[in-house]
């Protein structure tokens, strides 16, 4: 079943009915309570892009089916509500009724939860409807219309509540390109349609609004990527970033006992952290031997051990790269610190080279670009978030616990052997943290049961939605059931475990890890540099935490360094922290250590954000001890 995890790593790339209202309506608190549609089609996903008779008739099918399940059933989560509306409203776009889609619009924004998105959603539609009321749609003057009442909108934002909203704006759309949407669409979606001849409501979304976004905001790309930008420039005061202010660094301290964090992540550049002296070895194990010298199973895991694809015992410490891929290694760094600045609005040759390939790529193209990146952000992620696991923290031992997460951008489906040696794998794991002495892991990945049938679908199996489900849910609940009862089994550790970033409520979708509820299991959110809360990030109850997600610098492999964004960065800065107490206090217990970092956590007014304060979690661990 690892195959179907994936790293939670952000990039940004992409009613008429009221939530919560008293009906007879059946009230659904689980995604498994929905119900599935599935949908011949005579052609290819690809082909509705360009085919307006057959994407109509097939968006009416799909948004008759919306309307249906939002008069019969209460969905108790609002993102799920969000995602129904956000189809229905793209339809209405595409139709050309505007009434319906500003409504649908206004009742979107009325659902968002986050501060930034209660300001920025739908502002682009809602100018578009505006300007096509003002001008009608083929006026000569639309462009300069929809600028104009663009702007107006964007330039009296707060800026420091928006910025990262908006810089988001800016850097997807300046990637964007019918091409580019062509080819995501031909390489993800088409093998399984052609297959199985249907596509099914999961995907039926993300296919409207494609086709929206090429059809209706594409030809005002222009516009929109020039407000943003000047409204940029203009307000160009960056947040205040809290972090360093409130930061623990041990460098220098003395009598601090050594802390192993595993790191259950893609692999870590091992010569890395043995330059720092941050690597745990394993001193029963001879080097390149090939031979279990300790006989624990594993051969080879001088510095912690790994799994394959398919969750058998390999060795390893690093994701390896094929020679194709190790040929463009510099392009694809070159490439992520790109990616990176276009997040983050930052003007540089590298964001420029980016933003020229993406312009010029062809849809066929599209697949080995995506493939590339894919295998690079893998290859790295495990690297990347042990930087900040161990930083300021010369206690901290990295031990490396290494999953092999599927690359490719149709993943295998889900098989029951694989769902066993997951199962199997997840117990190895814990025992192998339990025989070393970890006291922390950090996990910044995540798998749901959606993502299990996506692949099913992606692949052309399963009669229809419906199976998918069902087979989906039996190899998810394996693996599900198994990493409960196997950190279950390890009270002595704390897991640090990533919310996601789908921007979605972790217990109505149930998510591995973040979904979890042990005394033992911290689940971490993202903010930004200023406390706020990122626009991808998941929540929930289980998400007690919040840390910075947002363009956190750190490693990759080889030794150079790069600010990347998701909760897979979120994480680690908090199992950064829980190392740092142990290494103070090796005593100290999961749940206290737990406890220390929600008292010194800051909670925000309006309850969403309880934002980690290392300095104040320390002070009270010196004040408990008697030191202050």
């Amino acid at each position: 079943m690892h195959r179907y995890l994936i790293p939670l790593l952000s990039y940004s790339l992409l009613t008429l009915f009221t939530f919560g209202q008293e009906s007879s309506k059946q009230v659904v608190t689980n995604v498994d309570d929905l119900p599935r549609f599935t949908y011949e089609l005579d052609l290819l996903p690809s082909e509705l892009l360009t085919d307006d008779v057959a994407f109509e008739a097939w968006a009416t099918e799909v948004e008759a089916d919306l309307e249906t399940v939002l008069a019969q059933y209460d969905i108790q989560d609002k993102p799920t509500v969000r995602g129904y509306l956000n189809t229905l409203r793209d339809i209405a776009l595409w139709k050309g009724e505007y009434e319906k889609a500003k409504a649908l619009t206004l009742e979107i924004r009325s659902l968002q939860e986050k501060p930034a998105d209660k300001l920025t959603s739908g502002l682009s539609a809602l100018t578009l409807i505006e300007t096509i009321e003002m001008e009608g749609e083929r006026a000569e003057t639309f462009n300069k219309s929809f600028r104009e009442a663009y702007a107006a909108k964007i330039n009296e934002l707060p800026w420091d509540v928006v910025q990262d909203n908006i810089e988001q704006t800016k850097g997807g759309y300046e990637m964007y390109s019918e091409n580019f949407f062509t080819g995501i669409v031909q390489t993800n979606y088409d093998p399984g349609a052609k297959e199985s001849k249907s596509i099914s409501q999961d995907l039926a979304g993300g296919i409207i609004s494609i086709r929206v976004l090429i059809d209706r905001f594409l030809p005002v790309k222009d516009e929109i990527i020039a407000v943003t930008g000047g409204y940029i420039a203009a307000n160009r005061v960056e947040k205040a970033d809290i972090w360093e202010a409130r930061d623990v660094d041990l460098t220098g301290e003395s009598g601090l006992q050594d802390v192993i964090v595993g790191v259950w992540d893609s692999g870590v550049d091992t010569a890395i952290f043995e330059k720092t002296k941050q690597l745990w070895t394993n001193t029963g194990e001879i080097p390149g031997d090939g031979i279990d010298n300790d006989e624990n199973g594993f051969v080879d895991d001088v510095h912690g051990f790994a799994h394959d694809l398919e969750g058998r015992r390999t060795t390893g410490e690093l994701f390896p790269l094929p020679e194709e891929i190790e040929a463009k290694r510099d392009d694809l760094v070159y490439l992520y610190k790109g990616l990176s600045d276009l997040q983050a609005a930052v003007d540089s040759d590298a964001a420029s080279a980016l933003k020229q390939r993406m312009s010029q790529i062809q849809p066929e193209e599209v697949e080995s670009f995506l493939l590339d990146l894919n295998y690079y952000g893998n290859y790295s992620h495990g690297t990347h978030v042990a930087g900040i696991v161990a930083n300021g923290n010369p206690a901290a031992k990295v031990l490396v616990a290494r999953i092999t997460f599927d690359h490719k951008n149709i993943p295998d489906p889900p098989r029951l052997e694989e769902a066993v040696r997951f199962r199997r794998a997840a117990f190895e794991a814990v025992e192998y943290f339990k025989q070393s002495g970890t006291r922390v892991v950090n996990m910044s990945w995540g798998g749901s049961k959606q993502g299990n049938e996506i692949a099913y679908e992606m692949n052309g199996e399963g009669d229809d939605a419906e199976m998918r489900s069902e087979m989906a849910k039996i190899l998810f609940d394996i693996g599900y059931d198994a990493l409960v009862e196997a950190m279950a089994s390890a009270p002595e550790i704390l897991f640090v475990a990533a919310a996601g970033n789908s921007d979605n409520t972790v217990e109505f979708d149930k998510v591995i890890p973040s979904s979890i509820e042990l005394p033992n299991v911290l689940v971490v959110g993202a903010v930004d540099q200023a406390g706020e809360e990122t626009g991808f990030t998941s929540f929930g109850k289980t998400v007690l935490v919040h840390a910075n997600g947002f363009e956190v610098d750190s490693y990759l492999p080889g030794g150079s360094r790069l600010p990347l964004s998701g909760t897979s960065m979120a994480s680690p800065n908090v199992a950064n922290l829980a190392a740092k107490l142990l290494a103070v206090d090796p005593s100290l217990s999961p749940e206290a250590v737990i406890s220390l970092i929600l008292l010194g956590a800051e909670r925000s007014e309006d309850g969403r954000r309880n934002l980690i304060h290392p300095a104040r979690s320390m002070a009270l661990l010196q004040v408990k001890n008697g030191l202050l």
